[in-house]
């Protein structure tokens, strides 16, 4: 009979403490990650761009996704169903986050297109389509760290992941762990392909929960601003 009992207190036992064991070790995790880069401080907001409902589109107090759709969106439809199945669908539950893509005015019926196409009963509460003019595009385009030109067209395959602050988040070191032990050259990233799924479902996906984590444990007072890397701004702009 005793030995039933010591029996049922070590089961009791083990059932209490391992689930509090493996939080502990949890824990470092959590509070030790490493912030998402801020590779660009002067993002433009979108004042003066339209919405389809005319709602006022903002990004700032947002985490948004952003993505240039160009003069022919029907031209972009594979970009948009990846940045639909694999960005959209999996964050559009998370407070305060947006996909915004900027396309030019009178491109209205062929993002309806578009919509009918990539979107079927879809709940598009948190994805905008915003309307400006050509210069407008243009600034923020030029707002943003890129290597590449957005042309003529007004599109690139290109996405932006901007925090609430206006600040581009991304990279300043997004070499895999073989080129950093042959000590190969630091290279960034500060966009995302739409068309490498890959790049999107991994690296994408990650640095986005990452940004998540960061501001959840602000709202919570556990954030420690001393850990973001902000000094490695400057210096990779004096490496320039």
């Amino acid at each position: 009979m005793n030995y039933k009992k010591i029996s049922r207190y070590v089961v009791l036992a083990v059932l209490f403490f391992l689930p509090v064991t493996f939080l502990l070790f949890l824990y470092p995790a959590t509070h030790n990650y490493t912030p998402l880069d801020i590779v660009n401080k002067s993002v433009m907001d979108i004042d003066g761009f339209t919405s389809e409902d005319g709602e006022t589109i903002r990004l700032a107090e947002h985490i948004t996704v952003l993505g240039f759709l160009g003069i022919k969106p029907m031209d972009n439809a594979v970009e948009v169903s990846n940045l639909k199945e694999l960005v959209y669908d999996k964050f559009k539950g998370f407070k305060k986050f947006q996909i915004v893509l900027l396309v030019p005015k009178g491109t209205q019926q062929s993002v309806e297109k578009l919509k009918e196409e990539v979107f079927t009963y879809e709940d598009l509460k948190f994805w905008h389509f915003v309307y400006g003019d050509s210069e407008q595009i243009q600034q923020v385009y030029a707002s943003l760290k890129t290597e590449e030109a957005l042309g003529s067209t007004l599109a690139t395959n290109k996405i932006f992941i901007i925090d609430k602050d206006l600040y581009q988040r991304g990279r300043f070191d997004d070499r895999e762990d073989r080129e950093k032990e042959k000590n190969n050259p630091v290279y960034g990233l500060n966009a995302y392909n739409c068309i490498e799924v890959a790049e999107i479902k991994n690296k994408m996906s990650d640095d986005l929960r990452i940004l998540f984590t960061e501001y959840r444990q602000k709202r919570k007072g556990e954030f420690d601003s001393s850990s973001r890397r902000d000094n490695d701004l400057k210096s990779n702009h004096e490496e320039e």
